[in-house]
């Protein structure tokens, strides 16, 4: 007897020992499978019998787990990086293309101006409206940027359908016609190609269930989706620490830590595999203009449907990459990148670059509401989608039609060549006068310098030119008063802004990214003509660099808009370029500062314009603002049960309000908050239950009260009266809570929702 029980204490013991293990016999049980003698796998059989699995199914079972033991999350992290490179480089080769096709088509048509213009605006509205119609017939949630209502996901409010996979394909296609159409509508790819990830993530994540056989979490859900945030931006650009930091300042108010490994391990895998692409499809083009002979009919790369196009530049996917390089790659001088004097310039450039994000929010957020408010552009975004792009596009394409006022905003170039060109080494204004003396310098400047303007008079064009969309074309009143109670709006508008409402897949940041580079290119470019021997503290002058300045204006510029200070890295990521990192800074912290005090940010705006249920920031900083209490704005009529209650009680609750839960307290004279009961429960509690006048025939069961016959949840949370708005505003962020109950001395005295801190930060707002 003393060995018996020794055995089984011992046997104890090491249960005990590894009780915090998963028990696999119980797992496999569960699964329907048992372990042989011999190594084998027992199946489900015939009527509740075994049968044995083959060897080669056990094996694969054998190296699944063995796989899964470092952990899943790095294998389904690394096909998301890896997929989302593939599909994103796919889509720039493609774009490439059909834009070269585009200007072969131009050319090749000769000087007749009726052709000319016919094939410069035909094609992209064409596109255009084939975007808007195909990705709007397949799904609605497919149009726009996504960010706004990604950052909506992201704090835990369910939006249906908006992560099915049956968007991506409308998305994908519809964004690949929409880049195709070139600086004619002037769109990006940042905001779409960050959703598409994000439903690749949300796909990847119920694979992860099926594969793991585990139950979903929602847990693992929102990792997956903070990871695919930061592989969206970080494909765009090859840049993944400033893609993390970008995507977690935009769409992460608050931001676990643990989660920190995930964005920046895909990210780095995803933008490794772009440029790695970059460099295999190099040596592919080297292999086949190897492979063709001299004498063969064969055109070379450069040479596409038998004309001679302008060679890529060396900064994206061409001319052939020897190895992994930055996507815009900038050759700026590294000895001595600017003067500390200069430090005062950049200064000018972030507040210059501030005051106009400030004017560019506020003529969006307004265009977005009016475009909505007026019956002709309301009817037909409502009904004709196809055929609003076509007359916003055909617009657009007629002013920058290259004969036309093109000539003057260099309109032949696209996305990609008017930043390159914007980061040209080079100072333009010595190169013009170069050029008028004898020879003329070649690369991508020539497209800025007209004859009858100087550089500076196309730079400042290019960018008032963004400005000369009148409201009265779309049928707006002149005067019209701004939804948020502000003056009225200057008849002008940014061009830009008109292509924000189309209602197609497109990107927003390219866009504003590129204005700001225009912007530091002129400063730097005026700078450089006040000072042509440089500038110099100490030692000899240093010669002014345009380039950097504008590298400051695009970080600073876009940063304001967006509310982010990271593209003072993406910028540097972006072009392999760290000299001007700290006047970059410089320019965007002033930017920024200027900005957040003024105008909410373009995300943000999109948020509250379409009405989605998210708490934008609160940017007011008074101390007035810290003494409005929960008290002050909570809803004081709440529909609350006691645990006695019974079926009558549970009837006139559930007919007087559609909450998901009710709060339950102690009884009808006591209103102690003890917890709460969930709507189901309480149709449930009336589906078993009799009504007290219901015929003798018709009773299902005797008469029951809550606290017998339903689970009443414990409350984890519950806020004070005294409660202060900002401490209830980042327990809603942080918690992600939909509703908090308010309790004085323990008693229930109301409630409060997203609802009413939205409205209430509002009001502090206004």
């Amino acid at each position: 007897l003393r060995g018996e029980k020794e055995e089984e204490e011992e046997e104890r013991v090491l249960v005990s020992e590894h009780s915090w293990r998963p028990c696999p016999t119980g797992r496999r049980r569960v699964r329907g499978e048992t372990p042989t003698q011999k190594g084998g796998f027992w199946g489900p059989g015939v009527l509740g019998g075994q049968h044995p699995i083959s060897p080669l199914a056990g094996c694969l079972e054998w190296v699944r787990r063995q796989l899964f033991r470092v952990g899943e999350d790095w294998y389904f992290l690394f096909i998301l990086g890896v997929l989302m490179a593939t599909i994103s480089f796919t889509m720039d080769i493609i774009i490439a293309r059909l834009h070269a096709a585009h200007m072969w088509l131009y050319r090749e048509i000769g000087d007749i101006g009726v052709l000319k213009y016919l094939s410069w605006t035909l094609f992209p509205t064409a596109l255009a409206a084939f975007s808007t119609g195909f990705s709007q017939s397949i799904t609605p949630h497919s149009g726009g940027s996504g960010i706004p209502e990604l950052k909506t996901i992201l704090m835990g409010v369910v939006l249906e359908d908006y992560l099915a996979i049956q968007n991506f394909g409308a998305k994908v296609v519809g964004l690949t016609c929409t880049l195709t159409c070139g600086s004619t509508v002037f769109l990006g790819k940042v905001g779409p190609y960050v959703h598409l990830s994000a439903m690749a993530a949300a796909y990847l994540g119920k694979m992860r269930t099926t594969v793991t056989r585990e139950y979903e979490n929602k847990f693992k859900q929102h990792e997956m989706l903070v990871a695919a945030q930061a592989v969206g931006v970080a494909t765009v650009f090859g840049a993944p620490i400033s893609g993390v930091l970008f995507s977690i300042e935009v769409m992460s108010p608050h931001f676990a830590v643990r989660d920190y490994w995930r964005g920046f391990f895909a990210a780095t895998c995803g933008a490794f595999m772009f440029r790695l692409l970059a460099v295999f499809n190099s040596e592919q083009g080297k292999a086949g203009r190897a492979g063709c002979a001299p004498s063969s009919p064969l055109p070379s790369p450069p040479d596409i449907f038998g004309v001679l196009t302008p060679k890529p530049t060396p900064s994206f996917l061409s001319p052939f990459p020897e190895t992994i390089v930055a996507i815009f790659k900038s050759d700026l001088k590294i000895d001595f990148p600017f003067d500390l004097l200069e430090t005062f310039f950049f200064l000018i450039l972030g507040i210059i670059c501030g005051t106009v994000a400030c004017a560019y929010l506020f003529c969006q957020r307004w265009m977005m509401v009016a475009v909505k408010r007026n019956r002709l552009t309301a009817k037909l975004l409502a009904t004709d989608k196809p055929v609003y792009t076509v007359l916003a596009v055909l617009l657009l394409a007629s002013i920058t039609f290259p004969p036309g006022l093109g000539q003057f905003m260099a309109s032949r170039l696209s996305m990609k060549e008017h930043l390159i060109s914007l980061f040209d080494n080079r100072t333009w204004g010595v190169l013009a006068a170069n050029a008028s003396g004898g020879a003329k310098p070649g690369g991508l400047w020539q497209d800025w310098d007209h004859p009858s303007a100087t550089i500076y008079g196309t730079l400042t064009f290019f960018l008032l030119m963004k400005v000369t969309m009148a409201p009265q074309s779309l049928g707006v009143p002149p005067n019209t008063v701004s939804p948020w109670g502000d003056p009225p709006v200057s008849p002008q508008f940014w061009m830009l802004i008109l292509a924000t409402t189309l209602p197609l897949p497109a990107g927003y940041f390219m866009p504003i990214f590129i204005y700001g580079a225009a912007i530091g290119r002129l400063v730097g470019e005026v700078v450089a003509l006040l000072f042509p021997r440089g500038l110099h503290s100490e030692g000899p002058p240093q010669l002014i660099i345009p380039a950097g300045y504008a590298l400051a204006g695009a970080a600073a510029f876009s940063g304001s808009v967006t509310h982010a200070v990271s593209t003072a890295l993406l910028v540097c990521e972006a072009t392999g370029h760290l000299g001007h990192l700290l006047p970059t800074v410089l320019a965007v912290l002033v930017a920024n500062a200027i900005s957040q005090k003024n105008q909410p940010s373009f995300y943000d705006a999109g948020i509250i314009v379409k009405k989605l249920p998210y708490l934008p920031p609160i940017r007011s900083r008074h101390i007035a603002s810290y003494r409005v209490v929960v008290e002050e704005f909570m809803e004081r009529q709440v529909v609350a049960l006691a645990k006695g209650d019974g079926f009558q009680e549970v009837l006139v609750a559930l007919d007087a309000s559609a909450d998901a839960e009710y709060p339950v307290v102690e009884s009808t004279g006591s209103p102690t908050l003890v917890g709460t009961i969930s709507r189901s429960q309480l149709v449930t509690f009336l589906q078993s239950h009799e009504h007290p006048q219901a015929p003798q025939g018709e009773k299902l069961a005797t008469v029951g009260t809550l606290r017998d016959d339903c689970t009443i949840e414990p409350i984890m949370l519950q806020f004070s009266p005294w409660t202060s708005l900002h401490q209830a505003y980042h327990l809603f962020q942080l918690l992600k809570l939909q509703r908090v109950f308010v309790t004085r001395a323990g008693e229930l005295v109301g409630a409060v929702s997203r609802a009413e801190v939205r409205g209430e930060n509002g009001k502090k707002e206004g």
